[in-house]
């Protein structure tokens, strides 16, 4: 099943993730920061449209509603140093290069994340 709209994607971390942190990591990563210390947006590019990435207010989260987003939090969440988890459970990440979710033994591949970043972030269908 993929997440919808209305559905969170957090990232997870060992430690708190402090904000400077944050800040440097996401901007080595080519993604944008927006807003401030208490309340920001993260965004990520394509072609010369910036896209909503991700959330912060004092935790990273998202609401992604096409696999470019999914991708996108899965590569945030790799730059912070943290996991990208579902309201369930599940954890979305990219191994070998393939964007997937796994929720115990199943596995779920969105696809291989160079061509996912490549596509327009076209969301879902309902």
């Amino acid at each position: 099943m993929s997440p919808g709209m209305g559905y969170e994607l957090r990232v997870e971390r060992e430690s708190p993730l402090a904000y400077a942190e944050l800040a440097d990591a996401i901007t080595k990563a080519g993604f944008e920061l927006r807003g401030s210390a208490e309340e920001g947006e993260i965004v990520a590019r394509h072609g010369d449209t910036a896209h909503p990435v991700a959330t912060w207010r004092g935790r990273l989260y998202g609401e992604p509603v096409s696999d470019w987003q999914v991708a996108q939090l899965a590569r945030l969440s790799g730059t912070v140093g943290g996991r990208l988890v579902g309201e369930d459970g599940e954890v979305y990440m990219i191994r070998d290069g393939i964007v997937e979710q796994v929720s115990g033994d199943s596995r779920y591949e969105f696809g291989k994340l160079e061509e996912i970043l490549a596509a327009a972030p076209e969301q879902w269908s309902r």
